[in-house]
């Protein structure tokens, strides 16, 4: 027998001859970014009849800042999407899932080495009579052995190497899902305090109209005790303030909704009296957006490129289907001391080794693998068509946003001249109806206008700060890592 310090030189001469090879199947290229150089056809953030004090400017070729929700200046939403980052238990599952991947990815490259195990046994043997022939049969005996198992199979084909690429890129989609659940959360959470602001300034709004409705039932019903308006009058009074109170459970319901997702969003249950509010006082509608460029988004957008990692793991998935056409090849060596009494198991005369080397290659398979390869090809395309999907659905949210934030500016500045004209309107009637010229139905009107252009301006002011938001969540902006996970 030749002496055991041959393995290694075999093994050796193995891992050369491994690095020595390829691996079979596509190579990965990233996508070339669009040839786009804008979103929209022209790109403004309002009319041109908007003041310069309401006018936004984009900045373009610049992208957002990583917390994007420091545009709008403000340290109450800064704490909410804080908390949103550190309690959200959606975005902690993420950062689970994305560490689990990268177990996963060293669990595959161990494979790169050779495998040894610990072996040890004991058993009971009986040879049968016509076993040895006519050698003398031994009696039935007890052995026993120590030792280990070295394998080890070689990657000539890229087999392990393409697997391992694999798992690598589905780790770095996992990776861009966490990011992609940073800007969700952020996102929600900026919305859904915007909505909460909106919804409380919206009912203050109605509850003041309300106070005004009173206070004209009142005057009316002074009047008509003087005898200077018919009981028509006083109905019609009664009627508007009535109408008017309809107002209230609908806006006070979604703003129960509207703080119930909140707290999902923050992490803590809808009755915790901790949970952050917002006013649209607290807020600085931001002058100047940066917007990136189409080819600088598709390299910055975190579900497009997760996207990409999806495809980048599918064109691995070929090159593992290719290799598994190859014949494979593994070599096992033993080593160990076996002896049938235990006082002589470490004895130098029990030593005992083997080397064996191993090929299985396929011949016939009913067509199995190469099904498997075209299966895998055409997971390629599909990931790739996808791929370019996401690129224009981006482009289309983009677009959209731009859209959104110039008409929303229209929107804002048509909704603050209907306020300042019904206002006038309001006081102007009412002069008028002290002084006899109109009557109480003229007042109502007025008011129920008032009040409509009223929410209005609300909620187009806060339109407009959402509208903001969605740009910057269009444009990839993310945020920092959840702590404590």
């Amino acid at each position: 027998m030749k002496p055991l310090p041959q393995f290694p030189t075999l093994l050796t001469a193995a891992v050369a001859l491994v690095l020595a090879g390829c691996a079979v199947g596509p190579d990965f290229k990233r996508p070339d970014p669009p040839r786009a150089e804008q979103y929209i056809a022209q790109n403004a953030a309002a009319a041109a009849d908007v003041s310069p004090v309401d006018r936004q400017e984009l900045v373009l070729g610049e992208s957002p800042a990583t917390q994007w929700w420091h545009f709008f200046q403000s340290d109450a939403l800064d704490r909410i999407v804080e908390r949103a980052l550190a309690g959200n238990r959606r975005l902690t599952a993420e950062h689970w899932s994305l560490a689990q991947s990268q177990e996963l990815v060293n669990a595959k490259a161990g494979g790169r080495w050779p495998q040894v195990d610990a072996t040890a046994g004991v058993g009971r043997q009986k040879y049968g009579s016509q076993f040895l022939g006519p050698l003398a049969k031994p009696p039935p005996f007890t052995y026993f052995a120590i030792g280990a198992t070295v394998s080890y199979t070689l990657d000539f084909t890229g087999t392990l190497t393409r697997s391992i690429e694999q798992q690598q890129a589905l780790s770095e989609y996992q990776q861009h899902q966490v990011e992609a659940a940073q800007l969700s959360v952020t996102g929600n959470a900026v919305n859904q305090a915007l909505e909460v602001a909106s919804l409380r300034a919206q009912i203050g709004t109605v509850e003041a109209l309300l106070d005004r409705d009173r206070e004209n039932l009142k005057l009316v019903q002074v009047a008509f005790e003087a005898g200077s308006v018919s009981r028509l009058d006083v109905v019609s009074a009664q009627s508007q303030l009535a109408s008017d109170t309809t107002l209230l459970p609908p806006l006070r319901q979604q703003l129960a909704e509207a703080r119930h997702a909140l707290a999902l969003t923050v992490g803590t249950a809808p009755a915790d009296p901790s949970l952050p509010e917002l006013d649209l006082a607290q807020l600085t509608l931001p002058m100047q957006l940066p917007v990136s460029l189409p080819s600088e988004l598709a390299r910055r957008r975190p579900d497009i490129l997760a996207a990409e990692a999806q495809l980048h793991a599918a064109t691995a998935a070929v090159g593992v289907a290719t290799s598994n056409l190859y014949p494979r090849i593994t070599l096992t060596g033993t080593t160990g001391q076996q002896s049938i009494a235990t006082g002589d198991l470490f004895d130098s005369k029990s030593n005992a080794w083997s080397i064996v080397s191993g090929l299985v290659a396929p011949i016939f398979d009913g067509g199995t693998l190469r099904a498997e390869k075209r299966a895998a090809v055409d997971a390629m395309h599909s990931n790739a068509a996808n791929y370019e999907h996401t690129v224009l659905a981006a482009f289309s949210q983009v677009a959209d946003s731009l859209e959104a934030l110039g008409n929303g500016a229209e929107q804002l500045r048509a909704q603050a001249n209907a306020e300042a004209a019904a206002r006038d309107t309001v006081t102007m009637t009412r002069q008028s109806y002290n002084e006899g010229n109109v009557g109480v139905l003229q007042v109502l009107d007025a008011e129920r206008r008032y009040q409509q252009a009223r929410l209005g301006y609300v909620r187009a002011q806060a339109q407009r700060y959402m509208d903001t938001a969605q740009l910057m969540l269009a444009l990839g902006g993310a945020g920092p890592a959840a702590p404590g996970t």
